[in-house]
């Protein structure tokens, strides 16, 4: 199959791309920046941008899209919307253009909100901030697009947190203060995480083009499912350090400092590294359930301790 990845020179994309590749499949990349390693195959352009972005998409036969804005300290805040719905709306047209007849979108776990039941796709979905709004909008484009002409195919994935190797990321921040001893836990540690290691989701998305047509909603995590009191004496384990219970502070205490960090940070006009934001999201559950994911088959090829392993020995050499 001929497939275009857009956004396919990040994190997720590049390991994608080679394992798309490995199989068998033509792969270009349509990317705003440049992965030296996939330089032959890299088509310089803005998913925002019609025109280019249709030219690249000439001949292929479906479209992955992984371009997003999605840290959580985007400006301007209206970057969420153009980028990832009308990147959304964009590569709908292009598809529409070029007649390809499959898409596969990566949107998130962040629509059905905080401190949830585990969340299934057919719960209601309650976004709480600009980037989950934003990807829930770009996922009723689609939808449009699927529903305007029968044979096309719509696969719409909406992973956990996903961490791996070269990824410097939530995962990576919390272990990064753990080995530097600068952690504190905020909160009680009780609430639970889903994840989902980069090796795995890839294998997903790989697999999701040779299963059959229609349309397709899907939460993916890896399990089981830690809390983060579980999540940190893992690390501690794989980072060899003791094994010790961290320092607790209440959650309201936690967040004053986030918002006291916020205003510090407008008034210097800089990014700081703790945010009332970062500190909700941190102490908040965000589990969903995968049982529609383990229905269509698909076997793991790595555990969570397995990433874990795998990443703090590619970061830290531990």
């Amino acid at each position: 199959m001929k497939v275009l990845v857009a956004g396919g020179s990040g994190f997720i994309g590049a390991r994608l791309v080679a394992l798309l590749r490995e199989r068998g499949h033509e792969v270009r990349v349509y990317d705003l920046v440049m992965n030296p390693e996939l330089a032959e195959i890299t088509v310089l352009g803005d998913v925002r941008e019609l025109e280019p972005y249709a030219a690249a998409a000439v001949g292929y036969d479906a479209i992955i899209n992984l371009a997003a804005a999605h840290r959580d300290d985007v400006k301007p805040v209206e970057l969420y919307h153009t980028t990832n719905v009308d990147g959304a709306t964009r590569t709908a047209q292009v598809a529409e253009r070029n007649d390809i007849r499959r898409i596969v979108f990566t949107s998130s776990v962040s629509v059905y909100g905080l401190n949830k039941p585990p969340s299934r796709e057919t719960d209601s979905t309650d976004p709480f901030n600009a980037y989950s709004r934003s990807k829930l909008a770009a996922e009723e484009e689609y939808r449009r697009w699927y529903a305007a002409q029968p044979g096309r195919t719509l696969q719409i994935i909406r992973p956990s947190v996903i961490f791996g190797e070269h990824n410097r990321g939530n995962v990576y921040t919390l272990a990064n203060q753990i080995r530097s001893g600068r952690f504190l836990m905020i909160g009680d540690g009780r609430n639970r995480k889903s994840m989902a290691y980069v090796g795995n989701v890839v294998e997903f998305l790989a697999q999701l083009l040779e299963l059959g047509e229609g349309y397709r909603l899907l939460n993916y995590a890896d399990k089981p499912d830690l809390n983060t009191n579980e999540l940190v004496a893992l690390l501690l384990k794989l980072l060899g350090r003791t094994p010790k219970m961290a320092c607790h502070i209440p959650l309201w205490l936690g967040l004053l400092g986030g918002r006291c960090c916020d205003v510090v940070a407008k008034l210097a006009h800089r990014e700081l590294s703790i945010s009332a934001v970062r500190v909700e999201k941190f102490a908040a559950s965000t589990v969903v359930d995968t049982t529609a994911l383990e229905a269509t088959g698909f076997v793991r090829p790595f555990t969570i301790a397995d990433g874990l392993r795998r990443t703090m020995a590619a970061e830290f050499g531990s």
